[in-house]
């Protein structure tokens, strides 16, 4: 490969080799973050997606860039009410990595805390081992995989295995913890929730939980997940409602969250067996012989005490009606000496 480059004598911006080699960070991202360098100090107003939109990134594009950037620790963002009750986003666009601490230091006016330096080289040989990699902006050199579109799934506990060093048993103290036993919770819930609570760092920076810990909270985790909820339900129940002053301790916020919103248990639901039918019984009326199913403790069918009663209305001898004219049953009526109380 052939290379022929002129460094500009003005109008240039430079550009840090960490931020053009990011194996982390696609093409857009690295665009828009050296744009937003090159602006003069008057433009610090305008918020990142308008500035994104003047270089033609936008929708889905600039999503995915401003999400690598805000994982790799070159944008950072924090939500605030005033008094009037208007919400108002702060942005920080750096041009080096920087943790959530050194973010917030430099958003209060106090400068940052200075990245680490590599270590010049030893000049005696290592005895075991090959030499470490040098360190470049702050992060480890990692292989490069930007040709490769794969989602970023959420992270997953490493097996037994995997780790390098078991923790070495130690005697029970009144001051640990208590341990919870194993077969409370299935293997499986467990997993589900331990990887519900490491993913959390992917939308939060400052809920970064490592193995150890979240393994610890997944107890109290699972007890959502037995309850009916599902994952997605966890997830936005530990994202939601965001505090103003920021989260200190992840492993403190999370607990209190998972203690104090605990939905409450689902009832079960009763069984309903529905009322057996009676037997057939003989119909006790006269008449041919037959069988019916009472509905209570009636002895005859429903058409034979049907007959029956039309048979005793049938029977009974009508009263003549009456055709006096109206005249002289009102003259009957008033001709009717009114008997007072107390006379027979």
């Amino acid at each position: 490969m052939l290379r022929h480059a002129i460094a500009p004598s003005a109008r240039y911006t430079k550009a840090s080799n960490d931020v053009i080699r990011h194996p982390r960070l696609n093409s857009d991202a690295k665009l828009l973050l050296l744009y937003v360098q090159s602006l003069p100090d008057n433009t610090t107003f305008r918020p990142l997606s308008e500035l994104a939109q003047k270089l033609g990134i936008k929708g889905r594009a600039y999503q995915k860039a401003k999400q690598q950037l805000v994982e790799n620790g070159y944008v950072h963002e924090w939500r605030s009410q005033s008094d009037g009750g208007r919400w108002i986003t702060e942005q920080l666009v750096a041009n080096t990595s920087l943790t959530t601490d050194q973010a917030c230091r430099l958003r209060g006016g106090t400068p940052p805390l200075p990245l680490p330096a590599p270590r010049p080289p030893s000049t005696h040989s290592p005895t075991v081992g090959a030499p470490a990699p040098r360190m470049a902006g702050g992060y480890e050199p990692v292989e490069d995989h930007s040709d490769k579109t794969t989602p970023h799934p959420p992270s997953k506990a490493p097996k037994p295995s995997e780790c390098s060093e078991a923790p070495e048993p130690s005697a029970p103290s009144a001051l640990s913890e208590p341990k919870h036993p194993a077969s409370t919770a299935d293997a499986a819930q467990l997993a589900r929730a331990e990887g519900v609570l490491l993913s959390l760092r992917h939308s939060r920076r400052e809920l970064h939980l490592g193995v150890r810990e979240a393994a610890k909270l997944a107890v109290e985790a699972v007890k959502w997940l037995e309850r009916g909820l599902s994952e997605s339900d966890l997830r936005h129940a530990l994202l939601a409602e965001r505090p103003a002053e920021g989260v200190r301790s992840a492993v403190g916020f999370l607990r209190y969250r998972l203690a104090q919103k605990l939905p409450e248990p689902r009832t079960p639901i009763e069984s309903y067996e529905p009322a057996r039918p009676r037997d057939l019984i003989e119909c006790q009326a006269p008449g041919n012989k037959h069988t019916f199913r009472p509905l209570l403790d009636e002895t005859e069918c429903t058409p034979c005490r049907l007959a029956a009663a039309n048979a005793m209305y049938s029977e009974a001898p009508s009263p003549e009606p009456d055709h006096l004219p109206w005249r002289e049953r009102f003259a009957r009526i008033n001709a009717t000496p009114t008997a007072l109380p107390g006379e027979a």
